[in-house]
């Protein structure tokens, strides 16, 4: 049976890609603006949260992932002391517990919030601190970890790395390299990758998003990228015949067949013209095919969502049942940088119990 609304928000959920700087309340935004200073767009009328919100979505519906990735200029901005890094990050816990998630990484560039003076140690303790803030708040209820990104784009990558590791224990579950993929494909940080797998150490690479195979075969095998962020242009590597059977590429059957987990992020991927339609994603043809999908909200201030309304748009666009939902759900946490004991008991303490109640 088609589950409700009612019943897809109060579902326990796991988010694998979620970007700090992307999810900001729109009402903190013009806080800490007026606090430094900083000059938001015009919005026509008078600024509130509302009108603030809709811009940000209206200027990442665009189609263009460079537009898109402009927006950030305005969430950065105004994260550059600790105190509004510990508020961002305290309220993104609050909001995503609110949301029903139970377990989630958030990532971000600390390089992108040295501006005023704060190290990159100073910017992992501020978010950690909201961190632990958050969870307190929302009573337990839920597990966060920082992935700390690196910008494809520039070359401190091998440094964040190395903080990465320095915060393992204290927080930080992985690393990520995030920006403009064309140009800047993931080889250009090779060494930083080989470091961490040195250091037995777990990372996932933005591929496969604004750029097509080549960038999704670098991050696997040339990075050895144990997760996929997005992903979604592995479907140019799957044929569908006019009978309808499906024929795998040579790098799509090796990402089904090693399990490589699919950090999909549907509503996103409509705004950076990844895909055209909900109906029309291809997380519905990976899903048949038995890929790890995993379901994800990207920059949910862009994209004006939330894990409860991902999964109900599949809900509506494919037909998913709560059986499919709690699927997608235990593949995020199967593939979640948490260690495997935890991540057991997190399935069979409040995935399945929970889904099995509603």
């Amino acid at each position: 049976m088609k589950p409700t609304l009612d019943q897809v928000r109060r579902a326990p959920k796991v988010l694998l890609h979620d970007h700090l700087d992307g999810g900001l309340r729109p009402q903190t935004i013009i806080d800490l603006s007026a606090e430094i200073g900083h000059a938001l767009p015009a919005v026509g009328g008078d600024l509130t949260a509302k009108s603030l919100g809709t811009w940000f979505q209206e200027a990442c519906d665009s189609g263009s992932l460079e537009r898109y990735l402009e927006t950030f200029d305005h969430t950065v901005a105004v994260m550059q002391t600790a105190d509004a890094i510990t508020r961002v990050a305290r309220e993104c816990v609050e909001d995503l517990a609110a949301d029903g998630v139970v377990y989630a990484e958030v990532r971000y560039a600390p390089e992108q919030h040295v501006s005023e003076g704060l190290s990159l140690d100073e910017v992992v303790a501020a978010v950690q601190a909201g961190f632990d803030e958050g969870v307190a708040a929302a009573g337990g209820s839920i597990v966060v970890r920082q992935l700390l990104t690196a910008m494809r784009h520039q070359a401190r990558s091998m440094e964040i790395a190395e903080l990465a590791i320095a915060w393992r224990d204290r927080g930080v579950a992985g690393f990520d390299i995030a920006g403009a993929e064309a140009g800047y494909p993931p080889t250009r940080h090779l060494d930083a990758f080989e470091y961490l797998q040195r250091e037995n150490a777990h990372f996932t690479i933005h591929a496969g998003e604004g750029f097509g195979l080549p960038s999704i075969w670098q991050a696997i095998q040339w990075c050895g990228a144990d997760r996929l962020g997005h992903g979604v242009r592995i479907i140019d590597d799957v044929t569908v015949a006019a009978d309808g059977s499906v024929e795998l590429g040579l790098l799509a059957a090796y990402v089904r067949d090693k399990r490589i987990p699919l950090e999909m992020c549907p509503s996103s991927n409509l705004q950076t013209g990844a895909a055209t339609s909900i109906g029309e994603h291809p997380i519905g043809l990976l899903k048949k095919l038995g890929f790890r999908v995993t379901v994800n909200t990207d920059n949910r201030l862009m994209s004006q969502t939330s894990m409860s309304n991902e999964m109900w748009q599949l809900v509506e666009a494919f037909g998913y049942e709560l059986r499919d939902l709690q699927w997608f759900t235990i593949n995020a946490m199967k593939s979640a940088f948490l260690p495997f004991d935890e991540r057991l008991a997190i399935i069979n303490d409040r995935i399945k119990p929970e889904y099995a109640a509603l």
